[in-house]
Formats: C-alpha cells, structure tokens, sequence
C-alpha cells in the first residue's frame, strides 16, 4: 500500500504541494486531477524520491521515502508523459533489459519480463529496431514498459498518453487497467477528464497544491450537484471565479 502524509515541498517563496495525504491500496487506481501547475508532477516526484520533501513523508509497506529511499526505488515503478529517457542507438529489447538489470533483475527473470511486457504492449515487431527509428507513439511504450519491467508494487503514471494517438492511448489504458488487475496501487496523474473517468477508482483534485476534494466520481458529482466530471472539476478549483 502507498500512503502519502501531509507532504509538502517549497521553493523559496513558492509553496508548491501543501499538505497533500492519501492512501491507494493494491488493485487500486487513485487519480490525481489538477490543472498544469497544480503540483502534480512535484507531488509524484517526492514519492519517487526524485525531490526531497519540504515536509511530510510518503511510505511503501514498512518503507519511507525520508530514512529508505533506495527500498522505495525498488517498488516504484514511474512513467512521465512526452519523457522518454531512452537510449536512441539500443533496441527496445536491450534498452527494457538494461533498465530491468538496473533494478536487480537477473538475466532470465529480465528475459522473462521484457518478452511479457513486449507482447502485452504489441511491440514484438519492433521491439529489435534501434529506438531512435521508433515513431513517437512506439517510444512511450517502451518508455512505459521499462519503467515497470521491474514488476514494482506501485505504478506512478504522470499523463502518459501525452501526445499519443487514439489507438496507443487505449492500448495504454488498457495495460494500466491490467496492472490494476495482478494488484497493483496506481497512482494516475491526468488533466484529460475522459481518461481519469475511465480508468480511476477514486480521485484527489488539486489546486495550487492543495487538495480540495477527494473521493470516487460518482459520490462527488452527488455531493457537488453536478452532471459531469468536468463541471466538478472547474467548480472544485474555483467555479467561475477560477482565473
């Protein structure tokens, strides 16, 4: 399970998270909704030990993110739209199985790992081609596959179908919804309302970094009197008067 507690993370004079908690259990998909800027990204990125927290913690099963980052790594496995990260002159293959290697695969359980996640994301006809050849939709999928190649206990997506046609971004819906599936705890960070419908179980608005509601789609269209996700989300970050 991740719990998330009361983390915040300032620049200088520029309050960026604040006091942000939530829990997501295994099989679950919570989404992180927002506006650009809302602290999304910063948010997933201290529970990646990417960013050290200002304050407050977040925790994977017995772990901290403060005193066990490198126990942390281990079980995250964390995707950000339009950022590949990828070797251009490595093939799909060798670029997924360095990246397993890097998180204490062995050979074979790499091996193993990379032809699954090949064959769920359909990149088997290419999978050998120098990624720098790939077509941009291509890309993110090997982007993705070697972020969770892994098999870690929690996924974080942060928009991961960024600039992705129709068809890869519902075989990327569709591999989120399979790792929900074998219990997985997703986190998903989307400003795009269809997708957050579709896929999350519970969702957590934030505006300028802050939580200002949380629950399933459904109880919070209920408690705000509204018909569609998206008038709930313009009156949860300020209705009318949101600038």
């Amino acid at each position: 399970m991740l719990k998330v507690e009361n983390l915040t993370k300032k620049f200088k004079k520029i309050t960026a998270v604040e006091n942000v908690s939530f829990e997501v259990n295994p099989g679950e998909i919570v989404g992180l909704l927002g506006e650009n800027g809302a602290g999304k990204t910063t948010t997933l990125r201290m529970i990646a030990t990417m960013l050290k927290p200002t304050s407050g913690t977040a925790s994977i099963n017995e772990f901290n993110i403060i005193d066990h980052p490198d126990k942390i790594r281990g079980h995250i496995g964390i995707l950000f739209g339009g950022d590949v990260a990828l070797y251009d002159r490595l093939t799909g293959r060798e670029n997924m199985t360095y990246f397993a290697k890097l998180n204490g695969m062995s050979d074979q359980e790499a091996k193993e790992a990379v032809e699954q996640i090949a064959s769920d994301l359909e990149m088997t006809d290419y999978i050998d081609r120098p990624v720098g050849k790939y077509s941009r939709g291509m890309k993110q999928k090997v982007s993705l596959a070697r972020s969770i190649v892994h098999r870690p206990d929690v996924m974080l997506f942060d928009e991961p179908t960024t600039g992705l046609d129709v068809l890869s971004s519902k075989l990327i819906h569709d591999f989120i919804l399979k790792c929900k599936s074998e219990n997985k705890a997703i986190v998903f960070s989307s400003h795009n309302m269809y997708e957050t419908e579709k896929l999350c179980d519970r969702i957590i608005i934030i505006h300028k970094g802050k939580v200002v509601a949380s629950g399933t789609i459904e109880q919070l269209k209920k408690d705000y009197q509204k018909d569609t996700l998206e008038d709930l989300f313009i009156e949860c970050i300020g209705g009318n008067n949101y600038e």
